[in-house]
């Protein structure tokens, strides 16, 4: 197809208690592009699947548990079960996720705690003048266990209560930071904290007292590993219903959201959008089976529509290709959407993007790397590299361009002489003079040192932009009598006029190259387009009847008008020169890789020199690595900009809007 799909607007009205369904369906097959409208605030329903889907993302991140960015093919809305479950799975997730938090936090008040009295362990002073020389409070004494729990509680992370003794034991140790101290002694005062003396002339800190932090902080360790233990077993048990109940959840949030858009009342809800033509009969059947006939669907043509008609709505562009094409619509969706009802350039940019990568980067085995990197991001291929499935088209199209480029140059993974033998089979057929290479773009000094070839192959791709220039004319013409603007269509650069006059100079050139010369009525070949695209305003004013003819006065229209035909002359004669670049990018392409196959051949000389065949295979390797990765970027780039200044700019003059479905899989 070169015209967009048919669209027409339909309009649903479906009860309170069908919507959901109905959205659902619509958003599995991807099928209404709805219009715009001003969001509203969520609803109660919106907030609640949000939230709870903040805390399955909370304790999946704590999991360690990757979640699905979307829903899942297989997904359908939650149920009450569904809910519930996930609400189950998020208190269990929760409640170990706060013990591991006491966990560190207990940790972490120890090792502070221990590191202090360490610190202090070997210092020549008495324990009873530690409270004036350290940042730590140290208190020992015995203190009832049952009340332990309750003044831990009500310490907080001000300070750490650890025992000393086995269980059974009353004894222990109370540290803080010097900040805290007072509401340390405050505490244990209240608890019934009876100090212990420590015997008169003793240095630094008590062993008993490291002993005690020691065994403490080892029995946090142990917690925290049995914590860990949990979570791994936790994370083998629920990862799957996890993914599957945040799949659940992001569809009917994605839902609620959408809802939020529409026009409603207390129990019907209107959704109106754009849908193609030719899935309308299957769109309407499925919605009315779907809701047991009880939808009213009425369905609007764009020229039923007052808003598309005055031009203040763009009917919304979908492209219907088949894989080849469909993988180069990214390219054209990249410079902007074609207007509805005009012509699709996808085809067309399609083959000449192959065509043009090919012959700026032919190479029999870099062509088959593309090729192969465009089958491992398929659908069939590597699941690691789905994400790269957009490319998958483009890189098997210019991978085998590459290779048929590459056949004929006789180049593979740049040696020149593995093709040698066929290619001399094919010469000697064709023309009974057998050449090692069907197509030769270096003038080598050994095949007789002519740049004849050189200068028929860089004639080849000027007539290539010829080509191509003249189809963006042909385009913008076509597309402006669709638009019924006329005047754009006849007297404009990019109109007839433009197109007759680009294509009598290169009828001029052409019969010049081949030995003629100028002649008198080639003049007027030239004048005759150039007076239309110079007089065209003042033309169709007339032809229209509008007044004045001469809109801005005589003096702009004269100066508008030789701006106009020097403008047309200097963009068709540098439009088509620049694709003498595919040709030097060729010839850049032949000699790298001449360089990287006489640079390892000079290496791998001498059969009685390992060192020099290893360097020559690293020469090989790093040599082509940078050619398929370096250059062939560069190459694409050089196609893309051939496509978008010379190709898209004849008639890529205003922009659609593209047709963005509502659906679950933006990846779809």
């Amino acid at each position: 197809m070169i015209r967009p799909r048919k669209m027409k607007r339909v309009q649903l009205t479906v009860l309170k208690n069908d919507v959901n369904a109905v959205i659902e369906y619509l958003g599995c097959n991807g099928a209404m592009h709805f219009d715009e409208s001003e969001t509203q605030a969520e609803s109660a329903e919106a907030v609640s699947i949000r939230e709870l889907l903040e805390r399955i993302r909370s304790g999946a991140e704590f999991l360690g548990i990757t979640l699905p960015a979307e829903p899942e093919a297989d997904s359908t809305l939650p149920g009450e079960p569904d809910n519930a479950l996930a609400a189950k799975l998020c208190m269990i997730i929760e409640a170990l996720k706060e013990r591991e938090m006491a966990a560190r936090e207990e940790k972490q008040r120890i090792d502070e705690a221990y590191g202090e009295a360490k610190a202090f362990s070997n210092l020549n002073a008495p324990f009873a003048d530690l409270d004036q020389l350290s940042y730590l409070t140290l208190r020992v004494g015995r203190l009832d266990p049952k009340v332990r729990d309750d003044l831990k509680e009500k310490l907080g992370d001000r300070a750490v209560i650890i025992p000393l003794g086995g269980e059974g034991d009353n004894r222990f140790l109370a540290a803080s930071s010097r900040k805290g101290r007072f509401a340390l002694d405050s505490e244990l005062k209240n608890a019934s904290f009876e100090s212990i003396d420590i015997p008169e002339g003793y240095q630094g800190v008590p062993a008993e007292l490291l002993e005690g932090l020691e065994g403490r902080l080892q029995k946090t360790k142990d917690d925290l590993e049995k914590i860990n233990g949990e979570k791994e077993k936790l994370r083998g048990e629920i990862q799957m219903p996890l993914r599957r109940l945040s799949s659940l959840l992001l569809e009917a949030l994605a839902i609620e959201r959408l809802k939020s858009r529409l026009v409603r009342t207390s129990s019907i809800y209107l959704l109106s959008g754009w849908v193609p033509a030719d899935i309308i009969p299957r769109v309407t059947s499925e919605i009315s089976k779907i809701t047991g006939s009880r939808t009213a669907i009425r369905i609007y043509a764009p020229d039923e529509i007052p808003e598309v008609v005055s031009g203040g709505e763009k009917v919304p562009v979908s492209l219907k290709h088949g894989a080849f094409v469909k993988g180069f619509e990214g390219v054209v969706f990249s410079y902007g959407a074609p207007l509805y009802g005009s012509i699709d350039p996808t085809p067309f940019v399609a083959f000449f993007f192959t065509l043009l990568f090919g012959i700026m980067f032919g190479d029999l085995g870099q062509g088959f790397v593309l090729l192969l990197a465009g089958l491992l991001t398929g659908k069939r291929g590597a699941r690691q590299l789905a994400r790269f499935r957009n490319f998958s088209s483009p890189l098997v199209a210019v991978g085998a361009a590459s290779m048929v480029m590459g056949f004929l140059t006789g180049s593979v993974f740049t040696n020149e002489h593995l093709l040698a033998a066929p290619s001399r089979a094919i010469t000697a057929a064709i023309t009974g003079r057998p050449a090692d290479r069907i197509l030769s773009i270096i003038p080598l000094a050994e095949e007789g040192g002519s740049v004849t070839k050189l200068f028929y192959f860089f004639g080849f791709t000027i007539g290539i932009g010829v080509i191509l220039n003249s189809l963006g004319l042909v385009i913008n013409i076509v597309n402006c009598f669709i638009m019924k603007k006329h005047e754009a269509a006849l007297f404009s650069k990019t109109g007839l006029a433009g197109l007759l006059l680009f294509w009598y100079a290169v009828f001029i050139a052409l019969r010049y190259i081949f030995g003629g010369s100028f002649q008198w009525f080639d003049l007027a070949g030239l004048l005759v387009p150039m007076f239309f695209i110079f007089f065209g305003p003042v033309l169709w004013r007339g032809i229209a009847g509008k007044k004045p003819v001469l809109e801005h006065g005589l003096l702009t229209f004269i100066m508008e008008g030789f701006v106009e035909i020097m403008e047309t002359a200097s963009n068709y004669i540098s439009n088509t020169v620049s694709f003498l670049r595919v040709g030097a990018f060729a010839l850049s392409h032949a000699v790298l890789s001449f360089i990287v196959f006489k640079f390892t051949e000079m290496l791998a000389g001498s059969v009685h020199n390992p060192l020099g065949s290893f360097s020559a295979l690293l020469i090989l390797a790093f040599g082509n690595i940078v050619i398929i990765v370096l250059e062939g970027m560069i190459v694409a780039i050089q196609v893309m900009r051939l496509q978008y200044y010379e190709f898209f700019s004849k008639f890529f003059t205003d922009t659609g809007v593209a047709f963005t479905p509502f659906r679950f899989r933006k990846g779809e």
